[in-house]
């Protein structure tokens, strides 16, 4: 990815759609003899069918040399039509994007339903990259074309360890790519699925390096507003790398910001409480509550709010306290389920104010202390009102007490919440000190 102008070179040699779209026989058009071969090739890759049960569908193709070799493998109950099918789009994929130019594509990563990912090498320099391509379904929607190339010109401003690093953003003929750096590991929703949870060690060195790669961008004028399990990739030395900027924003960018006035952007299960109201004036601690949220799923194994559908997840952002991590884990430290819970806070005044803060507290956890900025809130006015309430009105039954007697009463509580802050001060200050 780089934050430069579309660039438009020659397209690529045209196809046969027809011939493509029916298998073409293999003395038909290029584009379906370049089925024919690649089709050959995959179903023996995949174990559909072994070489000599291949050669002997071609073989029995003699009788019928107009036909295709897909028909042959459906008649023969290799295949399934579902099957020819979806290796038909797939490898149609493939063979357009092995023309972007400068890159020889290896096999695909992986496919959603915004992009497919390929594994390439880049020839001038003999390295191995991602390749992103957006479907050509979208070649039509301007808005979504802007905002791929939009993502692409924001990576190429960070340039930070633990985000995906961005090489180029360009277009291909009909095909819109973005090219960036090749991460060979798993993502931590992978690491969840396989061990439904990390150790507390392993968490809080994954959200140190994603909140070190937060600082960065944050300092630059981008917010990511996507963090989530499936956007962090981790190596298997230990690195990690955040991924996906499709909805990054710059924090300046105020006419996008109103632009999206009133919608929801993010992922249900990890969005801030702002982002799912549509706030305008949304800001680096929406960061904070996505990977609060992430790290909340990492240490006990569930998101925070589960419902039946995303607007259901949303409300509870909005309207539920989460369940205490350590009451779902009790393994992990208090420490940490302070910093999950500020993390998560509802309103952002009482999130951490900014990445700093938060690596400074999973410093200090790591190291067996207690957080600096998270810690355990006492609402004294709330506590004094209600003990008050209960002092100065007995049942019914109860014997009654003089005014005297009340007063006390309440002066001792007082007494004694003003004593239990006094402590926590002094054990904040001792912490302090000792480092």
């Amino acid at each position: 990815m780089s934050d430069q102008p579309d660039s438009s070179p020659n397209p690529p040699e045209s196809t046969s759609s027809d011939a493509t779209r029916n298998g073409g026989g293999e003395g038909g058009s290029r584009a379906g003899a370049g089925f024919e071969t690649l089709l050959g090739r995959v179903v023996i890759e995949r174990g559909l069918v072994s070489p000599d049960e291949l050669e002997g569908v071609r073989n029995a193709r003699e009788d019928d040399p107009e036909g295709s070799l897909a028909d042959a493998l459906l008649r023969s109950g290799f295949m399934t039509p579902s099957q020819v099918d979806r290796l038909r789009t797939e490898l149609e994929s493939e063979k357009s994007t092995a023309r972007i130019p400068g890159y020889k594509i290896i096999r695909k990563l992986g496919a959603g339903a915004m992009a497919t990912v390929f594994l390439a090498k880049q020839l001038s320099l003999d390295r191995l990259v991602a390749i992103k391509v957006l479907p050509r379904r979208y070649n039509d929607n301007a808005d979504f074309i802007a905002r791929f190339y939009k993502e692409g010109r924001a990576a190429a401003k960070l340039n930070d360890p633990n985000i995906v690093a961005a090489y180029d953003v360009a277009q291909s003929g009909e095909h819109h790519f973005f090219v960036m750096e090749f991460v060979d590991g798993e993502t931590v929703f992978d690491r969840i699925s396989a061990n439904k949870r990390f150790e507390e060690l392993e968490a809080i060195s994954v959200t140190r390096q994603v909140g070190s790669a937060l600082q960065h961008a944050h300092a630059r004028g981008f917010i990511h507003r996507d963090i989530k399990p499936k956007n962090i990739m981790m190596t298997e030395s230990g690195d990690v790398k955040l991924a996906d900027l499709g909805l990054a924003r710059a924090l300046s960018d105020k006419e996008a910001a109103e632009a999206e006035a009133g919608k929801a952007y993010g992922t249900p299960f990890y969005i801030s409480p702002e982002q799912i109201r549509g706030k305008v004036d949304i800001g680096p601690q929406a960061d904070i509550y996505g990977l609060g949220a992430t790290l909340y799923h990492m240490v006990t194994g569930r998101v925070p709010f589960h419902g039946k559908n995303p607007s259901e997840v949303m409300h509870r952002h909005l309207k539920d306290e989460i369940i205490p991590p350590d009451q779902v884990n009790p393994s992990i430290s208090s420490g940490l389920a302070q910093i999950i819970e500020m993390m998560m806070a509802k309103d952002p005044r009482d999130r951490y104010r900014n990445a700093e803060e938060l690596l400074e507290d999973l410093d200090e956890v790591e190291a067996g202390r207690p957080p600096r900025h998270a810690r355990s809130a006492m609402d004294i006015a709330s506590v004094v009102s209600s003990m008050s309430a209960d002092a100065g009105a007995p049942s019914m039954n109860a014997p009654r007490r003089e005014k005297g007697d009340t007063r006390a009463l309440n002066l001792a509580m007082i007494a004694g919440l003003v004593l239990s802050v006094l402590v926590n001060l002094i054990l904040v200050a001792v912490a302090v000190s000792n480092t």
